[in-house]
């Protein structure tokens, strides 16, 4: 009973990031249909620019946060804008291709800049060990899990109440009736973008806490596609579900089966999902006439 508490409490803290990251890429997929390769990546530099910020510039944590998460969204601009915006109308495998290229160069500049060596992260969370039902767990776990949902849930009240989450939802429906109602589809996509990147910092800062600053960061960000896949490219919900059950899934495999095959089985879910429910589970099936 220990063990499973532990690797559920596990599970649920590297689920809450996949949630977190694979809400930015359903966001950039609903909007303008661009499937980011690069949200790992996005991981990569929240969690280093926040440690620059902390650790390098010796700023209060506050500040440092929030200055992370202006640098997130200023990025999360600049890419839309310089990278993707000049894509609009071109072929899918293109645009694919770019968001791939775009992974590799922000993990390049993240080694040009700090290096290739992990470094560790100056603590924000309480690591302190906490008891439930007669198993040790680590508290930043239990920290990391109430921050995310704390943030998915402020996440899906702008989407509600909010008139530019109003407006995304819109454009994501349908992009031609946004744009009769007066809705700028370009200030969506941008604003799509630096959400997925204030998303992958926050998502980033709470990996690097546990595990501490490293290129390890944006290898868990990969598993953010069988998340998504699984919940549904075009559903919120459905990555929030998507990112616990995976989460849940490796930590399980990893402690009853072994080491090892907890990194493929989000793989194995992916392809079988793929196979049997290609839309994922809460995904709009699209039924394309020719």
């Amino acid at each position: 009973m220990d063990l499973f508490i532990q690797l559920t409490v596990s599970g649920l803290t590297n689920g809450a990031v996949y949630a977190l990251a694979a809400l930015g890429f359903v966001l950039i997929y609903k909007s303008s249909d661009v499937i980011n390769f690069a949200q790992g990546e996005l991981l990569l530099v929240g969690a280093y620019v926040t440690f620059f910020f902390v650790a390098q510039a010796g700023l209060a944590w506050p500040v440092g946060v929030l200055l992370a998460l202006a640098v997130a969204v200023v990025l999360g601009v600049a890419v839309e804008r310089t990278v993707l915006r000049p894509l609009i109308g071109e072929p899918i495998i293109s645009v694919i291709m770019v968001t791939i290229g775009l992974a590799s160069v922000l993990r390049a500049l993240v080694t040009a800049i700090w290096g290739p060596v992990p470094r560790s992260f100056p603590a924000f969370i309480p690591r302190d060990e906490v008891l439930i039902l007669g198993a040790v767990v680590s508290a930043d776990r239990l920290w990391a899990i109430a921050l995310s949902i704390l943030m998915l849930a402020l996440f899906s009240l702008f989407f509600r109440l909010s008139n530019e989450g109003i407006a995304m939802r819109a454009v994501a429906d349908d992009q031609q009736a946004a744009m009769s109602m007066g809705i700028s589809i370009r200030r969506i996509f941008a604003l799509a973008w630096s959400i997925a990147a204030v998303t992958a910092t926050i998502g980033g800062m709470l990996l690097a806490n546990i595990i501490g600053v490293g290129g390890n960061i944006a290898g868990l960000g990969l598993r953010v596609f069988p998340a998504v896949i699984l919940g549904g490219l075009d559903s919120i919900p459905g990555a929030v579900i998507g990112g616990v059950v995976i989460g849940l899934l490796e930590a399980w495999t990893g402690g009853y089966i072994g080491q090892g095959l907890n990194q493929i089985v989000p793989f194995i879910v992916l392809t079988l999902v793929l196979m049997v429910r290609p839309y994922g589970l809460f995904g709009q099936e699209i039924i394309e006439r020719v």
